[in-house]
């Protein structure tokens, strides 16, 4: 039990310091295409790499599996990931970084609401109050009840927004497509259909023209590590250990880590209101486990 909560606690906590690596990368002078292409194109190599061993293990290859959907597939969902890092990553340059991970966490809301459009799920009322909670922890955890509005970047809020939209539809895929995979064939090939899409829309240039001899290797394999290899694998191991609803509970360390990091290295300024705000989100992430984790707790005694 202990193992698995805090494999998904570290997990959570290797997703919230992403952001601030990104950052700095920026600091460095590099692109929007240089920090996605690497974070793609490293996390698909050291995933394919790690599967590749793992097949070679006599434990691995005792548990045949009978794979039903096609690899295509997998790719082709895993340019939603590709999408979350295009926008998510836009956003980051454009507004502070407690404030783009804010916009982000926005996908709580989203994936109840494409839930209920897509397959009809009827949200509950504790999932009502918890879109309500994260309404207005947004306006507080944001800074936008202590400053105006029109000194953030609309066009920074937007695509944090679309970050938030893509995350959500991840979430929606990764959870009913291609179940029967090995987690890390599977992450392997969601993060190849990322690679691919951020390919396409960033020509591979800093492969060729020498970035990689600055820091963009540093920073590529740190993103690449923190952002697409640990989360996946952590929680691949520990999820089925603890249950889905503690899970999603210990997920929420992401933001409190990425409000701490943006305050202590990247020196941004983080009042008391806006951890109110924070508290609130988390609050709402919690609210709708509840009942699940009492259920869980009671068959576990």
């Amino acid at each position: 039990m202990l193992k698995g909560i805090l494999l998904v606690f570290f997990g959570a906590c290797s997703f919230g310091i992403l952001s601030t690596f990104v950052k700095l990368a920026y600091h460095d002078g590099y692109t929007l295409g240089d920090v996605t292409g690497a974070q793609a194109f490293f996390g698909a190599v050291i995933l394919w790499v790690l599967f590749f061993f793992q097949t070679r293990t006599t434990r691995y290859k005792s548990k045949e599996t009978i794979i039903k959907t096609p690899w295509w597939k997998m790719i082709l969902a895993g340019t939603c990931t590709g999408l979350v890092s295009v926008f998510y990553y836009q956003c980051v340059k454009l507004v502070p970084n407690s404030v783009a991970i804010i916009l982000l966490m926005q996908f709580i809301w989203m994936s109840i609401l494409m839930e209920y459009i897509i397959f009809k799920k009827q949200p509950s009322g504790l999932q009502f109050l918890a879109i309500i909670l994260v309404l207005g922890g947004t306006i507080l955890a944001s800074g936008m009840a202590e400053t105006s509005i029109q000194t953030m970047s609309l066009k920074g809020i937007g695509f944090g927004l679309l970050a938030a939209i893509s995350y959500a539809g991840f979430l929606l895929l990764n959870g009913r497509l291609g179940t029967e995979y090995p987690p890390l064939q599977k992450s392997a090939l969601m993060i190849t259909g990322a690679c691919l899409l951020i390919f396409l829309l960033f020509p591979p240039t800093f492969l060729f023209d020498g970035s990689l001899n600055g820091s963009l290797l540093k920073w590529g394999l740190i993103i690449a590590v923190f952002g697409t290899v640990i989360p996946p694998l952590f929680y691949a191991e520990g999820v089925p250990r603890i249950g889905t609803a503690l899970s999603s509970i210990l997920s929420a360390a992401e933001l409190p880590v990425a409000v701490m990091m943006a305050g202590f290295v990247l020196q941004e300024q983080v009042s008391f209101l806006r951890w109110v705000g924070v508290t609130i989100i988390l609050s709402a992430m919690v609210i709708p486990n509840l009942k699940y984790l009492k259920m869980n707790t009671k068959q576990q005694a």
